[in-house]
């Protein structure tokens, strides 16, 4: 049997005796909860909206996001985050209280890990370089903490650290008011990390190898320190695998300090070229201007009308996580062309290129959601992932940066049937269907992070055997599913043939439901049913979930479904049972209780665990079935009960959980990526304009006599709609209404 690891919790392995530590706090401030900030509730500027410590109050055991509080440029290579430990993943807990430092960090997921970071601390008087000994406290409710700026006070030291970013570095500024020599510690991963002090340049250049995996051999990442005050010394410490610069600056009563920050996946001299152009001269007050302008307009692309205040905050704060990942790759070499040393190949190559999205996690809500917002970027991105193809040979399963194996499928599948579904352009269509098409036919090497798991029990039964391959029903799912999205692009490619053939394997699906429970479930090689069968059972034939979770994902043929459960009605039924029911689980296979079970009975939602992504097509089945009634009732409950500007119900997954939100409080969502519909659902609020780049305007108005009144009519541009709206025409339309008459 296939024993590649599924899950992204197997990249840190887990001990069931790991200490909890609850997300619930005391009656004080709760860990994570958003500082007071100096906001009116009619404040123009967007950014002040956003939480970024949403999602941050979590541990191994029980998420709430497990986010960082990430500073950065929208999409941003160099993300800043704070670190209050030294832990892999959950460097970062609010309830710590004191910081290390602040962190270049590339970490899109704790379970996955970080790699080429920096963490950077000034300090005052006598300090120690190790983490622990040279941690100060500060003060959470004093925190200013922004998408654009960082400001905290390091009580410890009596000085404030204000950071604001750049596409490929940072600004810091440090205000000194204690005794003591001045200085900062930079701090790198690795035995084999580099730092040198260029004294002539009156700055620090620095390389670490570290990664997780993913990258070729020979990878580093390059930085650049540059300070405004003369440095009088810096001496070299070791310590468990880091290397440490301890930087003094020359005058002892300095009172502040700018410090620049150039990075580079290229060279010391691409840092350095980053650095100027983004940074040169430029004030900090500027570079912090020049952010929220860059801020204010990616939020800007929604405006919101009659929300409350924690609304607000909510949908902003969730906009923004949906801003940070895929990550910038490229850079812009001495000539200006767009460059990247490839995490494929280790080549040096021309283009753009992204990295860290978990395709699995983001194919249902962030790639449609971005079609709709923001295509312009999504195309560019689009080229990247085909840029990465071209460059490796193969579709990455996972790119984190590169080749990575984790969870199921090869859904990158759907990013590319919903981009032609929905009209993009501006990629290699020709060369995005070849590759979909040469790991859907050929065996690759998914345990090297490309290739379909048990493709050759595909190709054979038509199905991936749950004897043979660990999570043999969610990977057949999977597979059918991006057959069908290849479909879509093999037409689009003019080759209908293919497009045919891809079609027809799209209904694989059939072969794994059993009539008599109504179940998509687990077979064996020889046809036989996986045994026993227990409806709460989670492993086995499924990944993160049991029968409940993966009973209604079949996302492209949603009539046939309900054909297979007696219809509409009976669909309906079993959507009430599953939300109703108690949150029974077995632990299975997993042999332990798993984050996302916990979270699951967390909850009164029944078997619907939207702490993870399996279910979030689920509640626009409803929609489907012709009750959108029920839908409504179930979306809005999700929207107010399981959001909120401090927490998730779970893994928010660089975006993926953000954009669930963002289009469901909108009053849409793609219950198929890869066809060219948007299904109906309700919106949160009263008014929003979505503003598109072009200039264009779409108003989403939803009118009602009372709270919680059914809109039982929707109108586009005055037309009726009833259950989906082309995506074409929704693009075309000025006004969207839903009404409850």
């Amino acid at each position: 049997m296939d024993t590649l690891d599924l899950n992204r919790r197997t990249f840190l392995k887990l001990g069931s005796t790991a200490a909890f530590a609850s997300c619930i706090g005391e009656a004080k401030a709760e860990p994570g909860q958003e500082p007071e900030r100096k906001r009116g509730s009619s404040s123009s500027r967007l950014v002040e909206y956003v939480n970024p410590l949403q999602g941050t109050a979590s541990t191994r055991l029980f998420s709430r996001g497990n986010t960082l509080p990430i500073v950065a440029m929208p999409f941003g290579m160099a993300h800043w985050t704070l670190q209050s430990n030294d832990q892999r993943g959950w460097f970062f807990q609010p309830q710590d209280e004191r910081l290390q430092g602040v962190r270049c960090t590339h970490q899109l997921s704790p379970w996955l890990g970080d790699y080429g970071y920096a963490t950077v601390l000034p300090f005052s008087g006598e300090a120690a370089p190790e983490p622990g000994k040279r941690a100060s406290s500060y003060r959470p409710h004093e925190l200013e903490i922004f998408p654009h700026r960082l400001k905290v006070q390091l009580m410890r030291y009596r000085c404030w650290l204000e950071l604001t970013p750049t596409e490929h570095g940072a600004a810091m500024r440090f205000t000194f008011q204690g005794d003591g020599q001045r200085g900062v510690f930079l701090d790198l991963p690795g035995d084999d990390a580099e730092i040198e002090h260029d004294s002539a340049n009156n700055l620090i250049r620095a390389l670490t190898h570290q990664n997780e995996g993913g990258v070729q051999p020979g990878f580093a990442t390059y930085y650049v320190f540059k300070s405004d005050t003369p440095i009088a010394q810096v001496e070299m410490k070791s310590f468990q695998k880091h290397r440490v610069a301890v930087v003094h600056f020359a005058d002892s009563k300095v009172d502040t300090v700018h410090l620049r920050v150039g990075t580079s996946f290229i060279s010391s001299d691409q840092a350095t070229l980053n650095l100027n152009a983004e940074i040169g001269e430029k004030t900090f007050d500027d570079l912090a201007h020049e952010a929220a302008a860059v801020w204010e307009e990616a939020l800007g692309r929604v405006h919101l009308q009659g929300a409350t205040d924690t609304q607000l905050r909510t949908f902003y704060s969730c906009l923004y996580r949906t801003k940070l990942f895929p990550r910038m790759w490229h850079e812009k070499d001495a000539t200006g062309k767009i460059v990247h040393r490839s995490p494929y190949n280790g080549k040096i190559e021309l283009g753009v290129l992204f990295a860290d999205h978990g395709y699995w996690d983001d194919y249902h809500a962030w790639y449609p959601m971005m079609a709709l917002l923001y295509p312009e970027r999504l195309t560019q991105i689009l080229e990247g992932w085909v840029n990465a193809l071209k460059e490796g040979g193969w579709f990455p399963q996972f790119p984190c940066p590169g080749y990575r194996g984790a969870m199921t499928g090869s859904l990158i599948d759907s990013v590319f049937g919903d981009a032609v579904a929905k009209g993009l352009t501006g990629f290699d269509l020709q060369t995005a269907y070849l590759g979909l098409k040469k790991h859907a036919t050929q065996k690759g090497d998914p345990s090297k992070g490309y290739g379909r798991v048990g493709i050759e029990h595909y190709l054979k039964l038509g199905y991936v055997p749950s004897d043979a391959v660990e999570g043999g029903a969610a990977q057949t799912l999977d597979f059918a599913y991006g057959d069908f999205c290849i479909a879509q692009v093999a037409r689009a490619a003019g080759m209908s043939e293919d497009a045919a053939m891809f079609e027809k394997r799209s209904q694989n699906w059939r072969k794994l439901f059993d009539p008599s429970t109504k179940f998509i479930r687990g077979r064996n090689a020889d046809g036989s049913w996986l045994e026993p069968f227990d409806q709460y059972t989670w492993g086995g034939a499924y990944v993160e979930g049991g029968a409940w979770q993966y009973r209604f994902n079949v996302l492209h043929d949603p009539e046939g479904l309900m054909e297979q459960f007696g219809g509409r009605e009976e669909c309906v039924k079993l959507l009430e049972e599953m939300l109703t029911q108690a949150p029974v689980f077995h632990v299975g296979t997993y042999s332990e209780e798993i984050h996302e079970m916990s979270e699951m009975a967390a909850v009164d939602f029944g078997q619907y665990a939207h702490s993870n992504q399996p279910v979030h097509n689920v509640l626009y089945l409803f929609t489907a079935a012709g009750r959108r009634d029920r839908a409504q009732y179930w979306i809005h409950r999700v929207l107010n009960e399981l959001y909120s500007p401090d927490n998730f119900a779970g893994d928010e997954d660089t975006g993926a959980t953000s954009a669930w939100y963002i289009l469901s409080s909108l009053g849409l969502f793609a219950l198929c990526p890869g066809k060219p519909d948007w299904a109906l659902g309700a919106p949160l609020f009263p008014s929003a304009e979505i503003r598109f780049s072009s200039g264009h305007v779409l108003r989403i108005d939803a009118k009602s006599h009372k709270a919680g009144a059914f809109y039982n009519q929707v109108r586009l541009d005055g037309v009726s709609k009833s259950s989906f709206i082309p995506h074409a025409e929704l693009m075309r339309a000025k006004q969207l209404t839903f009404l409850a008459v």
